[in-house]
């Protein structure tokens, strides 16, 4: 177990460094400038250990998405079991914003990140497919609590949409100037209403709210 949890941590500290150097290129010569080939000599690695890590270019820089579906079904599985799904999700967002978690979205320094996103159509793109991923494990996760399977895929795809407009909401304020600190002073009261909306809207599906 102690040489498995060493491998791990090895591997997630390779895959951090790649994704740094990949950044890094993306910032200074735009995503769609860089080949992966570039990105591999740059960390010292074949191009095949970054495909092994990342198995598209996109999430070289879009790397977090896996870390949230993640700690999503994570927390929905080992939440107390009293507690509704939508309590842990409430939970859970206003936890991302308090410890300035990037995926929170309302981060100092993050417009140059974000910039570089919208003027990609790729990563753009990868971010709707994103989207998608988040509700499809929602719906799975959610189907072994709720029993009929198209209010578990109904909860999902209003809780994916409601949590990534929360996000976007913030993203957007990021890129149009506001203040970072004034952005999350706000966001509190953004998550709230949203949660309330859904808890309004799904408050009928047992253990949803």
């Amino acid at each position: 177990m102690a040489r498995q949890g060493l491998r791990e941590q090895k591997k997630q500290a390779t895959r951090r460094m790649i994704s740094n150097i990949a950044s890094g290129l993306f910032i200074q010569r735009g995503f769609d400038n860089v080949t992966v080939a570039e990105v591999a000599e740059a960390a010292g690695v074949s191009k095949m250990t970054v495909f092994n890590y990342f198995p598209r270019k996109e999430d070289l820089f879009l790397d977090r998405h896996a870390d949230r579906l993640q700690e999503l079904e994570q927390i929905i599985r080992e939440r107390p079991s009293e507690e509704p799904v939508l309590a842990t999700l409430r939970r859970y967002h206003h936890e991302l914003l308090a410890t300035g978690h990037p995926l929170s979205g309302a981060i100092d320094g993050a417009r140059g990140f974000w910039l570089i996103v919208k003027s990609s159509p790729a990563l753009v793109a990868r971010t709707l497919e994103q989207d998608r991923e988040t509700r499809d494990m929602l719906a799975r996760v959610l189907a072994e609590e709720i029993p009929d399977r198209t209010d578990a895929e109904l909860a999902a795809t209003v809780i994916a949409a409601a949590t990534g407009s929360v996000f976007e909401h913030a993203i957007n304020r990021i890129l149009d100037g506001a203040d970072g600190d004034e952005v999350r002073r706000d966001q509190v009261a953004v998550i709230d209403r949203a949660f309330d909306l859904i808890e309004g809207g799904l408050g009928e599906i047992p253990g949803v709210s």
